[in-house]
């Protein structure tokens, strides 16, 4: 129980697949209650030496075992119009490998760009706690295109 409790206590007892507050109290068997998701991501005999990739992350044991052994998808806000949102997990092992920029939505008007950009900031902060990204908004084309950043890796 120990290891579930350091890994729930450094993800502030929140599921990182879907964004919501894990119960300590619910039992680990209940779908609700807390489970450790190993995200060990090898392939092709690489190793992915990021800090992203390989972290051992609290879910609710009903995510988890929903995800099974895919890489699971991260939803979007339902309540904004948005354009060709690219894949989140992709994006934040992306970013963890190489660093630089991602354009990672498009949206129709600037007050939905500026809340999704925002949204993105935030939830990247749990998501991959260790990568700090910044999001920045342009127009181009009658859209808005949201793009992350963060420092390129050496």
């Amino acid at each position: 129980m120990s290891q579930l409790e350091d890994v729930a206590d450094q993800d502030g007892w929140r599921c990182w697949v879907c964004d919501e507050p894990v119960d300590r109290a619910i039992s680990v068997n209940d779908p609700r209650g807390p489970s450790v998701d190993s995200r060990t991501a090898q392939k092709s005999g690489k190793k992915n030496t990021g800090d992203f990739a390989g972290a051992e992350r609290l879910a609710h044991r009903g995510c988890n075992t929903k995800k099974g052994a895919v890489t699971a998808v991260i939803p979007w806000p339902t309540d904004l119009i948005l354009m060709e949102p690219a894949p989140l997990i992709a994006v934040a092992e992306r970013l963890d490998r190489k660093g630089g920029r991602e354009v990672v939505v498009r949206c129709a008007d600037r007050a939905d760009a500026d809340q999704v950009a925002a949204w993105l900031v935030d939830r990247f902060s749990r998501l991959a706690p260790k990568l700090p990204v910044t999001s920045s908004v342009e127009p181009g084309g009658g859209q808005f295109v949201v793009a992350l950043t963060t420092a390129r890796r050496r």
